[in-house]
């Protein structure tokens, strides 16, 4: 099993790519600590798994990522794999965003992937060994419509991945992003329901992807994987695109 006797701890558990990414690294032999403010979801979750803790609240709280991270280590006595894949989205342009939305966006997003870092990166330094995974999107990379404060927060993902990769390689931790395309997922199905016309939102997207298909959350989770492993021993500051061709159409 390429986890085994590895800790990890995997924020947005309740559903999606972290849900699928918590189940594939306990069959590969992780402990976990499942991170949600969906209490209910971070239930199904841990009946997947089989065993787990389970931490709920907000992941823009620094005090919830420090106290997290503190039971981990003083469970465990080490972190090996943070993966940050809590997200949130609320369609709009810069003129329809409202600030509270804006600011919602970027605390999850952003806020939930610098405070979960801020807070693995010490234990991870003393131990010389960590990989940290976050969570982009193909669209920090092309752009896309109707979607500004979401597509802000992946970009600012992005370059926060590449510094802390640039920051920490000494330290014997790798820092890398996974950007996916359309994944068939709560999100998603939940940002189509934004529109006048789903459906047709919906094909369209599935359409403008060369595969013309969604990506499923256990695509993402084999990703998460293998950089999360030894395989991708000499592998950070990257970003891994896994999304059905939408940037090669």
């Amino acid at each position: 099993m390429r986890l085994q006797g590895r800790t990890a701890v995997i924020t947005g558990a309740g559903s999606g790519i972290g849900r699928a990414s918590a189940k594939l690294f306990a069959e590969e032999g992780a402990r976990l600590a499942l991170v949600d403010r969906d209490a209910e979801g971070l239930q199904d979750t841990l009946r997947l798994v089989g065993e787990a803790t389970t931490h709920v609240g907000d992941v823009g709280d620094a005090g919830f990522a420090e106290s997290v991270v503190g039971d981990v280590v003083a469970r465990h006595a080490r972190l090996d794999i943070l993966m940050t894949a809590a997200g949130f989205s609320c369609g709009g342009t810069v003129l329809t965003t409202s600030v509270e939305d804006w600011d919602a966006v970027f605390r999850t997003n952003v806020g939930g992937t610098w405070l979960w870092a801020r807070a693995a990166v010490p234990q991870m330094q003393r131990q010389k060994n960590g990989s940290i995974i976050t969570l982009a999107s193909q669209l920090a990379l092309a752009g896309g419509k109707g979607n500004s404060a979401y597509i802000a927060a992946k970009g600012a993902i992005v370059s926060l991945t590449r510094t802390m990769a640039v920051d920490f390689a000494t330290d014997g931790i790798r820092v890398n992003a996974i950007a996916p395309g359309a994944i068939d997922t709560p999100m998603l199905r939940r940002s189509f329901a934004r529109h006048a016309d789903p459906d047709a939102v919906r094909e369209a997207s599935r359409n403008r992807h060369a595969m013309k298909r969604f990506g499923e959350a256990e695509e993402i989770a084999q990703t998460a994987l293998h950089l999360a492993s030894d395989a991708s021993s000499f592998t950070t500051g990257t970003v891994m695109v896994v999304d059905g061709g939408w940037l090669a159409a």
